[in-house]
């Protein structure tokens, strides 16, 4: 069974720069937050017992580009919502989308496959990236992110990531509304 804990983990040898980065962008802006360590969430039964301990929307984060490879979009929207490049492109006016490559998700937000986050935003000095949030995520009161690593998650009051995290990480954000399939409904 998981054990939601709050903050940052009292002992963090062994854990990588990049997630106490994490930790310290979240602490030096006032955010507070619950954390949950786990198996790498790389199944479904292990992203279930993490949504169950979270209690939180746990978004998919998906990363993407333009054909030519010069356009990044990292995307958020419910774990539970069947994606479609096509939806995304017609509601961003934006041609053939498609996964970019995992050269670039290290490039420019220094996480992995499988790591996705907005908490990545923060290491996209250059504002690469362009955030997109579907609407069905804002309707939440809490959200659930990994802190550039999928061996934990966290939970954080949607309040504070639209009105602290958000700005702070300087990126703008853009919100899509991406159809519900009926198989999804059934």
């Amino acid at each position: 069974m998981l054990v939601l804990q709050k903050g940052r983990p009292e002992d963090e040898s062994g854990r990588l720069p990049k997630e106490i980065r994490t930790y310290d962008f979240l602490d030096s802006i006032g955010v507070s937050y619950d954390r949950v360590d786990h198996a790498t969430a790389d199944t479904m039964e292990v992203c279930k017992e993490i949504d169950d301990a979270l209690e939180a929307t746990i978004c998919k984060n998906l990363f993407l580009c333009n054909r030519q490879e010069t356009d990044f979009y990292l995307l958020m929207m419910p774990g539970d919502k069947k994606f479609y490049t096509k939806d995304l492109s017609k509601a961003l006016e934006v041609s053939r989308l498609s996964f970019a490559k995992a050269e670039y998700m290290e490039q420019y937000l220094d996480i992995t496959p499988g790591s996705v986050s907005v908490m990545g935003l923060m290491n996209d000095k250059e504002k690469k990236v362009r955030l997109v949030i579907d609407k069905e995520v804002l309707e939440g009161d809490y959200i659930g992110c990994h802190p550039c690593i999928n061996t934990s998650s966290l939970k954080l009051t949607m309040k504070d990531l639209l009105e602290k995290v958000i700005p702070e990480l300087e990126h703008a954000y853009t919100v899509v509304e991406l159809p519900r399939y009926a198989e999804e409904e059934a």
